[in-house]
């Protein structure tokens, strides 16, 4: 039975010319097996990277507007490259940009958000038998300025599209095989899972697993369209990432997920008043930096230390600010940390099995490894560890909870 499918590749799957041809191949025999096909891709691998230090070079905060106008250039380069392979084989591809086809965002510029989504010269070129081939990671602002979507935004683009298009599936192609139970370059025993619940992959994104894009998984997830996770560099059924009401089995930790790029701060001493936590937050989110795990401390005193962690790359803009408020709220010293790492458990069995908690704790307290923070959700609990620690608490905890095993079915 034939399938509207849209397929998205990333930039490793179509790093160069060999690539290219490669995903060709994937989309030729899609077509072969009676699909209809829409491709969306990105730009080719550290291509955009290649364009954001050219950027820096000129001026090291470039005009948002004008970076862009060049980082979006790159994805032009792999949807005419793919377009002109499919038509050297005989297949009518078409290739467009975001911003041609009516993918409408906001205007926060390299960090933009799709709001809508005209299918309408798509559908007809697809009736016509013509494959259009997309660019990712792109739209148009209400004032037609190219607009780009931030990391991973290709993952987007794509999603948005099968949306609109009420496409049978949506394919994310990556460098792996799918959705492992942890990262399987720190632990050879990680295994392919072959489905995955929105939820769970969303408390995955967040927690640090780079195969979907987080806003990714929250757009499939509120239209309800199945995304499957697959390899462009051998055959695989992947990882299907879909309603839990359809997946049947339900082990009690799915994967493990984490972060090392991350720092913690603490300011301490201030006043144990209502309203302290925003007025000490309110001024890090004013900056744009996003916060992740909290914790807060109160004295014996009526003082109390809050920590937080933010990105590496927004802790001395965060320690900053934090030195403002606390000379505004009369508190005490700053201290920063970014010798750490988050490691998250996350599944959705762990609501009908008491305990999960304790066993975590209890396998890293068996490994001699110190938590400083713990935060939960109903199926995440993660905890900030020291960096070095990070692989030996992985495997710790992979074993613990038997990932390794197959499920009974």
């Amino acid at each position: 039975m034939s399938k509207l499918i849209v397929k998205k590749f990333g930039g490793t799957s179509v790093a160069n010319t060999e690539r290219i041809e490669a995903v060709a191949d994937i989309v030729e025999q899609s077509i072969n097996e009676g699909n209809q096909v829409t491709v969306v891709l990105s730009a080719m691998d550290n291509n955009t990277d290649k364009l954001i230090s050219l950027a820096k070079e000129i001026d090291p905060e470039p005009d948002l507007r004008e970076y862009d106008a060049l980082v979006s250039t790159g994805e032009q380069v792999s949807v005419a490259l793919l377009a002109m392979s499919l038509l050297r084989r005989g297949i009518k591809g078409k290739s467009y940009t975001a911003y041609q086809l009516g993918i409408k965002t906001n205007s926060s510029h390299s960090q933009a958000r799709i709001l809508d989504v005209d299918v309408d010269k798509i559908t007809k070129e697809i009736q016509g038998g013509v494959v259009p081939v997309i660019t990712g990671f792109q739209g148009m602002n209400n004032v037609g300025d190219i607009t780009t979507l931030g990391r991973g935004g290709s993952d987007t683009t794509g999603v948005a599209l099968a949306v609109a298009l009420k496409a049978d599936e949506c394919q994310i192609y990556t460098d792996v095989d799918g959705v492992f139970t942890t990262d399987p370059r720190i632990y050879d025993k990680a295994k392919l899972l072959k489905n995955i619940s929105f939820e769970e992959m969303l408390e995955l994104s967040s927690a640090g697993a780079k195969v979907l894009q987080l806003r990714a998984v929250e757009y499939a997830s509120k239209f309800n369209l199945p995304v499957r996770v697959l390899s462009s560099f051998k055959d695989g059924e992947g990882t299907l990432v879909q309603e839990e009401k359809n997946i049947m089995e339900k082990p009690i930790v799915s994967g493990i997920s984490s972060i090392d790029t991350e720092a913690k701060l603490t300011i301490r001493g201030v006043p144990d008043v209502p309203g302290v936590a925003a007025k000490i937050l309110g001024p890090i989110s004013d900056a744009g930096i996003d916060v992740d795990v909290i914790v807060q401390n109160i004295s014996a005193d009526n003082t109390t230390d809050f920590t937080f962690t933010v990105d590496n790359s927004n802790s001395s803009k965060a320690e900053e600010i934090l030195k403002e408020t606390s000379n505004s709220l009369g508190g005490g010293s700053i201290e920063m940390d970014d010798d750490i790492a988050k490691i998250s458990i996350v599944g959705r069995g762990m609501r009908a099995n008491a305990g999960v908690a304790s066993k975590m704790f209890q396998a890293l307290a068996d490994n001699e490894i110190n938590i400083s923070m713990i935060t939960t959700s109903e199926i995440k609990i993660s905890v900030v560890i020291k960096k070095a620690e990070m692989q030996e608490a992985i495997k710790a905890l992979h074993d613990a909870f038997d990932l390794d095993k197959e499920l009974d079915s």
